[in-house]
């Protein structure tokens, strides 16, 4: 669960009603405590992951928060979402599209998976491109002035030895999110993204095959700040200043979390 420090005020998203994808383990669960601290009026929790998800939204609270399985890939999932939030708990506010996934093979140029590459893409890149749509169209229709918010990465910026799929995903978000910043800022609505550094949610861990401490050892030393790791609650922390009057004239931005690694 994710506790902002004591010199942030709360209440920074009093009345708002947000969506959060991925949202029943990692960062999108430690968002979802976020706004929930912050005043967001409701928060409809997406995922594939049932159980999680209802867990996450039992905690903070039925009467605010509820749990709706989507899987993002499918269009008409998320159409379906974002429909239930709005006839559930009024205009949508917020988007976090955070949902996404890694492939579990190398995928180095030379022996590509393009199965796998197309599940990837159908995520990381068709998902976020129809979170970003419905949720827009939604916005536009009930004329709010709303945040929409990706999940990008640092891979965004650069390219890698492997999991070249996910490299290309992510370079991807970052140019979905600048374009449809100019194409919504006559709307009022305000589009960004945040890249973060590699950290030890469930799916690295899983991916690694090993405990969150020993995740975090492996990509520590790359970093500026030195004994220091990246938690999910750095992320939430970013995606709530992005979504908050505290950055009103903030679009079409990718918001690097990396610890100076990029530098």
């Amino acid at each position: 669960m994710a506790t902002p420090p004591a010199s942030l005020p709360l209440n920074k998203l009093q009345d708002k009603v947000a969506i959060i994808t991925g949202g029943a383990s990692g960062i999108g669960e430690a968002t979802a405590h976020l706004f929930a601290e912050h005043g967001a009026r409701a928060i409809v929790i997406a995922d594939i992951q049932d159980e999680l998800g209802q867990t996450v939204a039992n905690s903070i609270g039925p009467h605010k928060c509820k749990y709706f399985h989507c899987d993002v890939s499918d269009e008409a999932q998320v159409q379906a979402l974002v429909d239930f939030t709005a006839h559930t708990f009024g205009p949508l506010d917020i988007m976090f599209s955070n949902a996404g996934i890694v492939s579990h093979s190398d995928q180095d140029v030379l022996s590509l998976d393009m199965p796998q590459l197309d599940r990837v893409f159908a995520v990381n890149v068709r998902g976020m491109a129809a979170c970003v749509k419905h949720a827009a169209r939604a916005m536009v229709a009930s004329r709010v002035k709303g945040k929409i918010v990706c999940t990008a990465s640092i891979a965004g910026k650069t390219g890698g030895k492997k999991r070249t799929d996910y490299f290309m995903s992510k370079h991807a978000v970052v140019a979905l999110v600048k374009s449809a910043s100019k194409q919504l800022g006559e709307f009022g609505i305000r589009v960004n993204c945040v890249s973060p550094y590699a950290i030890a949610t469930p799916l690295m861990t899983k991916l690694y095959n090993k405990g969150k401490e020993e995740v975090e050892k492996i990509y520590q030393p790359f970093t500026s700040l030195k004994e220091e790791a990246l938690k999910v609650a750095d992320i939430a922390n970013a995606v709530l200043f992005l979504v908050s009057d505290d950055s009103a004239f903030v679009t079409g931005h990718d918001l690097i979390v990396d610890g100076g690694f990029s530098t």
